[in-house]
């Protein structure tokens, strides 16, 4: 990388909505995560709804890639990699773009957490060709359940992942179980059939639904709907799961 491709890079600018600097659950063990401000979907459990909004209506924290990176290589010790989550990150492509190619040069793998790029063009794939791994969160194997519970269908996410199979970037799957939605054996079945061909998932994640970000909505003054939907039980996902594995779709592949 040449010193003008660097001071490039160094000055993209992101809108970050928050950080955490030892996250657990965001990719393969101790990561920095950058929460990104800005998702054009709008699901019923979303738990940053104050993420939601684009930057330009948000008095969110603008930050440098340069700054960006030099606060994760800050611990880089204490860390397997970085993740880039929100909000929707591939809103803001070449920001998380800038950041990962920096970290890189740091021996910091960077993943990102998405539901799927909102236009998958060229800065994009640009972003996701940088990254190590996507997570990437299919919210529902029929896309009408998906535009219901979300606002949009599965379109942007099943492209982003023919993406990745095309170009044989590594894919942890993820879907979230709400019942009386996704908790159901033909969805589960479903989702199940859809993801078995594709070799670029390396493992396949479900992630019980919960009410954890249920006060934002309040302090945000808006209708929470799944006040009355209860947590996913032990009992539940191991069903989840074992549903998934009756078609050869769940677990490390």
């Amino acid at each position: 990388m040449t010193a003008a491709e660097r001071k490039s890079l160094e000055q993209a600018v992101g809108h970050i909505y928050h950080t955490e600097s030892l996250g657990a659950v965001d990719g393969p063990g101790l990561r920095y995560v950058f929460f990104l401000q800005g998702c054009p979907l709008r699901c019923l459990y979303c738990h940053n709804p104050d993420a939601q909004d684009a930057p330009a209506a948000h008095d969110g924290a603008a930050m440098t890639a340069g700054a960006a990176a030099k606060q994760a290589i800050a611990l880089k010790s204490f860390l397997q990699g970085v993740t880039f989550s929100g909000g929707e990150p591939l809103c803001q492509p070449n920001f998380v773009r800038a950041v990962t190619l920096l970290l890189a040069e740091a021996a910091l793998p960077a993943a990102i957490d998405t539901a799927g790029a909102p236009t998958l063009g060229d800065d994009a794939k640009a972003a996701i060709d940088a990254a190590a791994l996507l997570l990437l969160d299919i919210k529902a194997a029929d896309t009408a359940i998906a535009k219901r519970l979300t606002g949009q269908g599965n379109e942007s996410a099943l492209a982003t992942l023919s993406y990745c199979e095309a170009t044989s970037k590594p894919v942890w799957l993820r879907h979230v179980l709400l019942p009386g939605w996704t908790l159901e054996r033909a969805q589960l079945e479903a989702l199940g059939r859809l993801i078995l061909p594709y070799k670029c998932i390396e493992r396949v994640e479900l992630l019980p639904f919960h009410k954890l970000g249920e006060h934002k909505w309040g302090a945000l003054g808006r209708p929470y709907t799944l006040q009355k939907t209860p947590a996913v039980t032990q009992e539940e996902l191991t069903w989840a799961r074992g549903i998934l594995e009756s078609v050869g779709a769940t677990g490390d592949r």
